[in-house]
């Protein structure tokens, strides 16, 4: 057991995030990062609370731009981890009050880095609002990561707004979409579930 604890530790210290910088914001397929550093994903919903989360697991309140106005993030930014890794902040998709030609391109940009050939995902992180549900538009990214062998991480997030009748039917309706993949519950106003999503996530 105390060998058991040891490790544990252990792991646990080669998890943190020590070092968070931000590297450049990509609106081009021709800009990706493509070096040979493992990259984890971070897709959602427009206010799903992607930056808030990433800024929760960097311990960093300003490394990922936060906006209250849904659908205003459209670039890919790239955020070295370590000097090891890449955390990817993706835009935003389902944002409704945007041209049809805005979504199409964000759209555009969205598939065209998480399906790239010439980029292997270590973790692709999908963000669900944990007080609405898998969406249909959420459902509909799920299948295509699905489809394509993703490695997803689901993060049911903002828990805390949820009472105990409401978290556990949705979490319930969550998990059962998800099916063999993981499903964090997340919070970074109470930094529910941190730790549980670092130990998917992040390379030891």
């Amino acid at each position: 057991m105390r060998q058991c604890a040891i490790l544990s530790k252990i792991t646990l210290y080669f998890m943190q995030i020590k070092t968070a910088t931000f590297v450049r914001g990509v609106t081009d397929n021709e800009n990706l990062i493509r070096d040979d550093l493992p990259q984890i994903a971070f897709i959602g919903r427009s206010n799903v609370g992607k930056s808030s989360l990433i800024n929760t697991l960097t311990n960093n309140k300003s490394l990922a731009r936060k906006s209250a106005t849904a659908g205003r993030t459209q670039e890919i930014n790239f955020f070295l981890i370590n000097g090891s890794q890449y955390f990817v902040d993706l835009p935003g998709y389902g944002y409704a009050r945007g041209s049809m030609s805005q979504r199409d391109l964000i759209t555009e940009r969205i598939e065209g880095y998480l399906f790239n050939a010439d980029i292997a995902h270590h973790a692709v992180v999908l963000i669900i609002d944990a007080n609405v549900g898998m969406t249909e538009s959420d459902l509909s990214m799920f299948q295509e990561l699905a489809q394509h062998n993703a490695p997803v991480v689901i993060v049911a997030n903002k828990i805390d707004k949820l009472n105990q009748s409401d978290k556990q039917k949705n979490i319930t309706l969550i998990k059962q979409y998800a099916g063999q993949y993981p499903v964090v519950l997340f919070s970074s106003t109470k930094k529910t579930g941190v730790e549980e999503l670092l130990s998917h996530i992040m390379e030891a």
